[in-house]
C-alpha cells in the first residue's frame, strides 16, 4: 500500500504516517502526530497536538483531533490524544487533548463517532462505542465498551456510562448510567435492562434474566446500594456481568441515574 498525500494538504515535518495512509485536500497534519497504516484523513480535517491514531481509521471532512482542551487550566504542556484501530470520526467531530501534563484522552477501537460529536479533555471511551450526532461530553467522562449514546445528549463531567448500556437521544446525563441498562430523558430515568442489545451481542438468556433481577434489586426494591450489591452477589455468584454491575454501583462517585 502506498501512502498518498493530496497536493493541497499540509503535512508538517516530524509527522509519522504509516503505509497506505491517505491525506485529503486541505487537511493539516501537525509535527507530533502519528497515524497508523491504512488510515484515511478527509478533506480539511485537522490532526494536531500529541495525537496517535491507529490502523484503518477514517476521519471525515472537517474532523479535528488533538486540539487543545477547552480548559483554562491548560498551560500548553505536552498531553495526549490516542485513538485506537478502525475507529471512524464523522464530519466535524472534535476530540481534545488532556488538560494535565502527560495525561491522555482516549478513544478506543472500532468506535463510531457521528457528526458534530465532541470528546472533551481527559475523556476515556472504550471499544465498540457508538456516539451519535451532536453528543457533547464534558471533561473526564468515561464511556465503557459497547455503550451507545443517542444524538444530542449532553453528559456532565466525571460521569461514567457503563458497558453495553444505551442512552436515549436528547438526554441530559448528570449521574452515572449503570452497565447493561437503558436510560433516557432530561432529567433521565433508568428504564430497565438493555435486553435487545444484549441478545444481539450473544448474551445468554440466563445472564439477561440475572441482570433483570439485579436491576430490580438495585433500582426498584428500595435498598441501599450496599444492600442491593450484597443480594445480587448472593443470588447470582457465577454471573460475571452481575458482579460488574454491583462493582460499578459501589464505585459510583456521582451516584446512579435512577
Amino acid at each position: 500500500m502506498t501512502t498518498t498525500i493530496h497536493p493541497a494538504a499540509f503535512v508538517e515535518d516530524g509527522a509519522e504516517l504509516g503505509t497506505g495512509v491517505e491525506i485529503g485536500p486541505g487537511a493539516v497534519i501537525g509535527p507530533r502526530v502519528r497515524i497508523g497504516d491504512g488510515t484515511r484523513v478527509g478533506s480539511h480535517a485537522l490532526v494536531t497536538g500529541w495525537t496517535t491514531i491507529g490502523r484503518g481509521c477514517r476521519l471525515h471532512h472537517g474532523a479535528v483531533a488533538g486540539s487543545p482542551p477547552q480548559d483554562l487550566k491548560y498551560a500548553g504542556e505536552p498531553s495526549y490524544l490516542e485513538i485506537g484501530d478502525h475507529t471512524e470520526l464523522r464530519e466535524y467531530v472534535t476530540a481534545n487533548l488532556a488538560t494535565e501534563p502527560g495525561a491522555t484522552t482516549r478513544i478506543g477501537s472500532h468506535c463510531l463517532l457521528m457528526a458534530y460529536a465532541h470528546v472533551a479533555h481527559n475523556c476515556q471511551i472504550g471499544d465498540h462505542a457508538i456516539i451519535a450526532n451532536a453528543v457533547q461530553f464534558a471533561g473526564y467522562v468515561t464511556v465503557e465498551d459497547w455503550a451507545i449514546v443517542g444524538g444530542g445528549t449532553v453528559v456532565h463531567q466525571f460521569v461514567r456510562i457503563g458497558r453495553h448500556s444505551i442512552v436515549g437521544g436528547g438526554s441530559r446525563i448528570a449521574q452515572d448510567v449503570a452497565p447493561f441498562m437503558m436510560a433516557a430523558g432530561a432529567p433521565p430515568r433508568c428504564t430497565g435492562v438493555n435486553k435487545v442489545g444484549l441478545e444481539r451481542r450473544g448474551f445468554s438468556r440466563a445472564t439477561r434474566d440475572a441482570l433483570d433481577r439485579s436491576y430490580r434489586l438495585l433500582f426498584r426494591d428500595g435498598l441501599t446500594v450496599a444492600e442491593a450489591a450484597a443480594r445480587m452477589r448472593e443470588r447470582h455468584p457465577a454471573i460475571h456481568e452481575v458482579e460488574a454491575l454491583a462493582r460499578f454501583a459501589e464505585t459510583s462517585a456521582r451516584g446512579l441515574t435512577r
